[in-house]
């Protein structure tokens, strides 16, 4: 793999599944395992391997969300990428199905693209 496509993915940003009960589901994490978890899950924090501060989310959501659209399947995966509007194109280029428009907010830049198995995965380029 060259050094470009080796950079395409920098980590995991999250994982994300659907459950019939998020709050229920939220709770037992919380009193079971001792994760803190919030309204949006779980976020910790970590540093890579040149020091950079890292942000990996794990939520549950509503059985009925619509957000994993156009998949059907029960989770999500969230990758941290570089670069997301140039990584877009070259996937759409390379015949991968990207999904919607790519969206910015105040902590960074979202696009969706489907693998061979329908599965949606969101790429995140952080702030």
């Amino acid at each position: 793999m060259d050094k470009k496509q080796s950079k395409r993915v920098t980590g995991i940003g999250g994982f994300f599944f659907k459950c019939d009960d998020p709050n229920t589901v939220k709770q037992w994490y919380r009193e079971r395992l001792g994760i803190p978890v919030g309204d949006y899950g779980w976020s910790f924090t970590w540093k890579d391997e040149e020091g950079n501060d890292g942000l990996t989310q794990w939520s549950p959501f509503a059985a009925n969300t619509r957000y994993f659209e156009p998949s059907e399947k029960q989770f999500m995966m969230n990758f941290r990428v570089e670069n997301l509007v140039e990584l877009l194109e070259t996937l759409k280029a390379e015949g991968v199905t990207v999904v919607g428009e790519m969206e910015e907010y105040d902590y960074g830049k979202f696009g969706w693209v489907l693998d061979p198995e329908g599965n949606k995965i969101e790429l995140w380029e952080p702030k």
